[in-house]
């Protein structure tokens, strides 16, 4: 059985993957900012889980973490990169202050936390680093570019990692998850820019108007992703990048399509460019 690490495990897409993996006979170092949810959670599995206060802002505490899971049970196999949150507001809309505190949960926190436990990983030569994205990490929307932003951060992050890890036998894959019934939606896991401009009424306003009215009836369901997403950790080429849900598959083919649309169209100015 498998040794896991996820943080932001006490709700969402990172408390369905800890509880998919204890059900599956894994052992799991469940890391948050409040374990008091986890512990209820599994009463009877005291032995496979492992819940350590941790705040991915603080890497001190990511690695006091990762110290008590190999005090624990001995190594790392699988790092979930899960903890992070959303942000609504037009790009202008959105402050100084909230759009850093966006990357520092959302991409400082995943190097945060690949840096406390990529060193254990790289000792056993072998693991499997799974970073939770977004498909607007891959196509965004309008109201959605910060967070966006933040998931696209994450997909050059792992594409490298990819390659730097691949030698060293370490596998690693992003998820794009499209719209699933977690807790995403509510005021847990999604910030709305108070300021609004007028101005982008048309173009940000229907997104903001969506995400006030969507909580609940998101056609994913988070179990059935947190299976997909613990079935490829037993698979033996496991992909680099995985979607879940028809709403991701339909995103990123649109854009796969108007990227080539715009690239056949302004070839012929790419290719003149040459000396």
């Amino acid at each position: 059985m498998s040794i896991w690490f996820v943080t932001g495990a006490s709700r969402g897409f990172g408390a369905e993957i800890t509880r998919e993996a204890l059900e599956r006979g894994h052992s799991v170092i469940a890391t948050a900012r409040d374990v008091s949810a986890l512990l209820d959670a599994h009463p009877h599995k005291a032995d496979a889980l492992l819940a350590v206060t941790a705040d991915v802002t603080e890497p001190e505490q990511l690695e006091a973490a990762v110290r008590a899971g190999l005090d624990r049970f001995g190594r790392i196999d699988v790092v979930v990169n899960n903890a992070g949150y959303g942000i609504v507001g037009a790009i202008e809309e959105v402050s100084d202050q909230a759009a850093r505190a966006q990357f520092d949960v959302n991409v400082f926190g995943v190097l945060n936390t690949l840096r406390a436990t990529l060193p254990t990983l790289r000792a056993q030569r072998s693991g499997h680093v799974l970073t939770i994205g977004s498909m607007a990490g891959f196509a965004t929307a309008p109201a959605m570019g910060l967070y966006g932003a933040s998931k696209f951060a994450l997909e050059g992050i792992t594409e490298a990692l990819h390659g730097e890890l691949a030698p060293l036998g370490i596998r690693v894959t992003i998820i794009q998850p499209g719209s699933f019934r977690t807790n995403f939606l509510t005021d847990a896991s999604l910030r709305v820019e108070p300021a609004t401009i007028a101005d982008y009424t048309e173009g940000a306003g229907p997104v903001r108007e969506a995400m006030a009215t969507k909580d609940g009836r998101q056609p994913g369901d988070p179990a059935k992703a947190a299976k997909a997403i613990v079935d490829i950790t037993e698979t033996a080429e496991p992909p680099l990048r995985l979607q879940l849900g028809a709403d991701a598959v339909e995103r990123v083919e649109a854009k796969l399509d108007r990227v080539r649309r715009e690239l056949d169209q302004w070839r012929h100015v790419a290719l003149s460019t040459a000396l």
